[in-house]
């Protein structure tokens, strides 16, 4: 089988005893886009590293060619108390104007007759963002959720964070990690987290976390990406995991979707 990134990963393994006393865990997953095989290795993976709960930050279908699948194993994690949002390739599903085009478009159309009734009408029943505590979770930009638009820098970044009274938004959309802060003298500053690598969400900055992707990374890197948020330390790390890029490359073929679509999986582009 082919394996997406040579690197071992840590997979944390706590006691009964440790995981009684360590603070909740949040595991925070985006842009899943069907891909069975990531997902699986990310949610084992952060099962493993102890966390306690999961926010899906939206687009859990398109692309890939398990959407059925990943909806269904979202709902789950849902009864169970996890936290979902809507993400635009969701919203395309029901939503016939979206703006989709070429292989998005391609695979959007594809993936409506994958889902049943109930897994088509669970999409719209999500929302747009969600805030607990001193976080907001959100897909793409907080300044205007519905808008899609992306955090591709500081100076959007800043236009996020300035629209919401929220210390730290966690989104998705991009498909790269990425991290800004916001400093007390109104200084943006931008990061690129290192695998593994815990970053302390200081006050009095303010943070925009970007969490990558678990199911089409675009930065150089195919592993799987999500992240580990301790909210007693309130230090966040992304996690890079290695998964089955053949057999999910297999099944994009085989579906007739855009041979592209499991091409880049392998290069992570």
């Amino acid at each position: 089988m082919g394996q997406a990134a040579a690197r071992p990963v840590p997979v944390l393994a706590p006691s009964a005893a440790t995981r009684q006393h360590a603070p909740a865990m949040i595991a925070f997953l985006s842009d899943i886009h069907g891909n069975r095989e990531a997902l699986s290795a990310c949610l084992d993976h952060a099962d493993r590293a102890g966390a306690t709960r999961f926010v899906f930050l939206g687009d859990y279908v398109g692309y890939g060619a398990d959407p059925a699948w990943c909806l269904r194993t979202v709902m789950a994690r849902m009864a169970d108390g996890a936290v979902a949002i809507l993400g635009n390739h969701d919203q395309a599903v029901f939503a016939r104007g979206n703006r989709m085009t070429g292989r998005a478009a391609a695979a959007i159309d594809w993936t409506r007759a994958q889902l049943s009734p109930d897994a088509a009408a669970f999409l719209q029943t999500l929302p747009l963002e969600h805030a607990e505590e001193d976080r907001l979770y959100v897909h793409a930009d907080a300044s205007s959720p519905e808008d899609w638009r992306y955090v591709l820098g500081a100076e959007e970044a800043r236009r996020s964070l300035e629209a919401t009274p929220a210390r730290v938004t966690i989104c998705g959309h991009v498909h790269v990690p990425r991290l800004f802060g916001l400093t007390a003298t109104d200084k943006c500053t931008a990061f690129a987290p290192a695998h593994d690598t815990p970053v302390p969400l200081q006050r009095p900055r303010r943070w925009l976390a970007v969490m990558g992707s678990v199911g089409q990374p675009r930065d150089g890197d195919p592993a799987a990406c999500y992240g580990l948020l301790n909210p007693g330390t309130a230090e966040l790390r992304w996690m890079r995991v290695p998964y089955d890029v053949e057999a999910a490359a297999a099944k994009i073929r085989r579906a007739g979707l855009p041979g592209s679509l499991a091409d880049r999986l392998f290069t992570g582009s």
